[in-house]
């Protein structure tokens, strides 16, 4: 491709609004423009480096025997209201769109859970045709409320998403490790230093299932990881290892003291009420009002210096809650006495530190001190309840884990039978003759995020630096005075015909330019290897090779170049 034909519009300065290297740098070289938030056009360089990542999706799934194919973008919402999912992402999260004169309520496919179910389950009807992986590369639709960092949040995103099915859920997990091992080699080969880690399952369902997380400091998720052991979840899934000690620290106990705290509400209010230097928030119990998974009314004491972690299925007290359960006052809410009210004790694990605590004496404005675990309120059940953070117990090892800062690649989830059971259709003809229905597992992979991904990890202060296999050509080639020099403009139009001719992929800057203009260029774009004909050189009968990832230079001869980088 000749540059003075290819429509790319380089730019000396990033918009206003771009925050991070990867959407300034994409950007700047011509590779996506903004149509308005969260939407974005490919241009044709960006669309090459998005086919070059589809390439390698499409070469590894189809390796582990994934078939491919193309689902509607469009469903009925009929489908999303059986699943359950039209109620659970609500009116004003799920994309919906009606087609007036013909009727019906469609959803711009978020996912394709529902869609793909129905559909292989019209096809297979015998355990024989089992086990069967699909997958597809389509645009999704996300109802973002807040995009922002270019391709990494965006309302609209190209996905690969595959989907499994299998006759148990012992055969389900098989499928589930081929396409898990399939997605370590896709990041191996995208030079991306990818760790998979436990997640929460969200909106999508299932009981095990993993994030591929990539470390960058411009990343909004973050995972816990344990040097020692391996471990490795997200936040929302992380847990941290048991103290050993509850109750008193060997002291005599102390004494419970009520105080009148009026209009203190809070933890840090009610620090500042004490005027001690020795107490901080860590000395008291945040006592979160919530309802869990199985509707019951229960409180979670957490450390007053952590943030609670909310298990799957549970939420927060509302107003009517707390008008169905007077003994928690709202703002003062504490755990003493609360059994003998009908409400449920769990605590996180870092309750079990030694010594008393301050709490709320579920009184308005009032609170206690001097309280003991198990001498003044007992839990009903211990549990990780606090979100994790640097330096707590890794569950499995007991060694301090650390926080990493990171880019979520790819989610996976071993779904069982959460979809097949109330999608029609989805039963089938087991291997004893009775009938079965299909456990399942399902994949997603971000294919326009992964350009942000890659982008976001290959940079340098000059521009991009694309990795061979999602680079949009392998060579850039710059004549260099092409426009004074005919012969150099001849050499570098042979040169170039001869590198098309023996396979590779080209980039010609033919333009008249400065050479100034045509290095920058050649650097904001990020291809591999830079090739440039010039006066000097072509009088000594040499072309100058350079690599973008490591800055080599050296010189080839014009006769022997093609060959070289042909066999390189």
């Amino acid at each position: 491709m000749r540059m003075s034909r290819l429509l790319v519009r380089t730019l000396r300065e990033a918009p206003a609004d771009a925050e991070v290297a990867s959407h300034q740098l994409l950007v700047r070289a011509g590779y996506i423009r903004r149509l308005a938030s969260g939407v974005y056009t490919f241009l044709p360089l960006g669309l090459r480096v998005l086919h070059r990542v589809e390439r390698v999706i499409r070469e590894e799934l189809d390796a582990a025997g994934c078939q491919e194919l193309l689902l509607p973008a469009l469903h009925p919402i009929e489908l999303w209201e059986q699943s359950g999912r039209a109620a659970l992402f609500g009116s004003d999260a799920l994309p919906t769109m009606t087609v007036d004169g013909r009727g019906g309520t469609f959803v711009l496919g978020p996912t394709h859970e529902e869609v793909v179910t129905v559909t292989v389950g019209a096809e297979v009807d015998s355990y024989r045709q089992l086990p069967l992986t699909v997958y597809q590369i389509q645009v999704k639709f996300r109802d973002e409320a807040r995009p922002r960092f270019g391709l990494l949040r965006t309302r609209e995103l190209i996905m690969a998403d595959a989907y499994s099915f299998d006759v148990d859920k012992e055969a389900m997990q098989e499928s589930y490790r081929i396409v898990f091992d399939a997605y370590l080699r896709i990041f191996e080969r995208l030079a991306l230093d990818v760790t998979p880690v436990e997640a929460a399952s969200g909106a999508i369902g299932g009981d095990v299932n993993h994030e591929f997380m990539v470390p960058s400091v411009v990343g909004e998720d973050h995972f816990v990881s344990c040097c020692s052991c391996g471990y490795a979840a997200n936040v929302e899934a992380a847990t941290r290892g048991e103290g050993t000690a509850v109750g008193g620290d060997g002291a005599p106990a102390p004494e419970v003291v009520q105080h009148h705290t009026p209009g203190r509400p809070g933890i840090a209010d009610v620090v500042s009420f004490f005027e001690d230097p020795e107490i901080s928030a860590g000395d008291l119990l945040k006592s979160m009002a919530t309802v869990d998974d199985q509707g019951r009314p229960t409180l979670i004491l957490i450390p007053g210096d952590r943030e609670v972690r909310l298990p799957g299925g549970w939420r927060l007290f509302e107003d009517g809650d707390f008008v169905a359960h007077p003994s928690l006052v709202k703002g003062y809410i504490g755990p003493v006495g609360q059994q003998e009210q009908g409400i449920r004790v769990v605590a996180d694990v870092g309750v079990v530190r030694p010594g008393s605590w301050i709490v709320g004496a579920n009184r308005s404005d009032h609170h206690l001190s001097g309280v003991v675990v198990d001498r003044d309120f007992r839990v009903d059940a211990w549990g990780s309840f606090a979100e994790v953070v640097t330096g707590d117990p890794c569950p499995r090892c007991g060694e301090p884990i650390e926080l990493v800062r990171s880019v979520e690649a790819a989610h996976t989830f071993q779904l069982g039978y959460k979809y097949s059971e109330v999608m029609p259709g989805s039963n089938f003809v087991a291997e004893e003759g009775g009938e079965a229905v299909f456990s399942m597992g399902c994949y997603g992979m971000g294919v326009s995020r992964l350009l942000a991904v890659v982008a976001e990890e290959h940079h340098d202060d000059r521009g991009l630096v694309w990795p061979g296999e999602v680079a949009p050509f392998r060579v850039h080639l710059a004549a260099l005075g092409a426009g004074r020099v005919p012969e150099v403009a001849a050499a570098a139009d042979q040169l170039y015909e001869r590198l098309v001719g023996a396979g590779v992929e080209v980039l010609y800057d033919d333009r008249d330019v400065s050479p100034g203009v045509k290095f920058a260029d050649a650097d904001l774009l990020g291809l591999p290897i830079r090739l440039v004909i010039g006066a000097k050189g072509l009088a000594r009968g040499v072309v100058e090779w350079r690599s973008r990832s490591t800055g080599e230079e050296r010189e080839l001869t014009l006769e022997a170049v093609v060959e070289d980088l042909v066999s390189e």
